[in-house]
């Protein structure tokens, strides 16, 4: 019998943009939407059934309420769409349902464990999109691959989601890709950022681990973080800080700046934002030099960047 994802020893996150038609962008949102909608439902019955329980006085209304509210949040995914029947349409992924609740429990779940973050909060809509879904596999798969599950490699340059169908993707590691064979797919999360590029995250298990085991090196070496420069080791090796924030910080302040007063002029003709096509338009600028930003620290602090043994790569800005 195969062995499931929580019994595999070596687990590997991996992310990759993938490039959906218009019909595909549409799932997706309605998608998104529908799991928040979800996970908020699940979050008011909860809430509901909290304060409920507070009152002391024993009206028959309210034992009502609670007993119809303890029955409802022990089969969720029934009851909710019983009650909301837009749910049962054929766009919707069942299994995004049930992961809007097990993310519910789960959330609930880590507050009675830490008591840190606080109760679940509601999920607001906002200019990104994102839901979870899982790979699935026939009783009849004896293996179970990234090429035989519900969530698959149809090649290398193309995949396989529930309602979504074929998607062109790119940035998948090579070492995945030839070791596809021996790999499952667990989670898979769709989703998409606030520039309007989509993804697709996958939770991947295997029974070998995925990076080589690193020879021991006898030699030691002692680094500083500081505030002058970004990194100094004791053998006076020096890498500088970027500073990437800084280059573009009056371009984006002057943008910022920009986005504020179509925003106030919106509403002063009384007009939504997500109607103004000159506030989105500007939203998306501002969006754009933000991801520039993040692109530029996550590919500075990627291991291959810089090697202590070499001169350091960038100079101070």
């Amino acid at each position: 019998m195969a062995k499931t994802m929580a019994q595999l020893p070596y687990h590997y996150g991996v992310k990759v943009r993938v490039f959906p038609s218009t019909e595909q962008k549409r799932l997706i949102k309605r998608n998104s939407d529908a799991s928040r909608f979800i996970y908020n439902k699940m979050n008011g019955m909860n809430n509901d059934l909290f304060w409920l329980k507070k009152v002391k006085t024993p009206i028959a209304l309210v034992l009502k309420r609670i007993t119809d509210l303890t029955e409802r949040l022990k089969k969720p995914s029934t009851a909710i769409s019983n009650i909301h029947g837009w749910l049962n349409h054929p766009d919707f992924d069942s299994l995004m349902k049930a992961n809007a609740i097990k993310n519910y429990r789960t959330a609930w779940k880590l507050f009675r464990q830490v008591h840190q973050a606080g109760t679940p909060k509601f999920h607001k809509r906002g200019y990104t999109q994102t839901y979870q879904t899982s790979c699935l596999y026939s009783a009849k798969v004896i293996a179970p691959t990234m090429e035989n599950g519900s969530v698959r490699l149809t090649d290398n340059r193309h995949l396989q989601l529930p309602k979504l169908g074929h998607l062109r993707f790119k940035g998948l590691p090579l070492k995945i890709l030839e070791r596809a064979n021996d790999i499952r797919i667990g989670t898979t999360t769709v989703s998409m950022d606030a520039v309007g590029h989509y993804f697709v995250s996958m939770q991947i298990g295997s029974e070998h681990p995925f990076a080589a085991k690193q020879p021991i090196v006898k030699s030691k070496v002692g680094i500083d973080l500081n505030l002058d420069n970004f990194l100094t080791d004791s053998n006076g090796q020096v890498i500088e800080n970027p500073r990437y924030y800084r280059m573009i910080k009056g371009k984006l302040a002057k943008a910022q700046r920009k986005l504020s007063r179509r925003a106030r002029r919106a509403k002063k003709s009384q007009r939504r934002l997500s109607e103004s096509k000159n506030y989105q338009s500007q939203r998306l600028l501002v969006a754009k030099l933000q991801l520039r930003v993040t692109n530029q620290r996550k590919n500075f602090f990627a291991p291959r960047l810089y090697d202590l043994n070499q001169k350091p790569r960038f100079s101070r800005s």
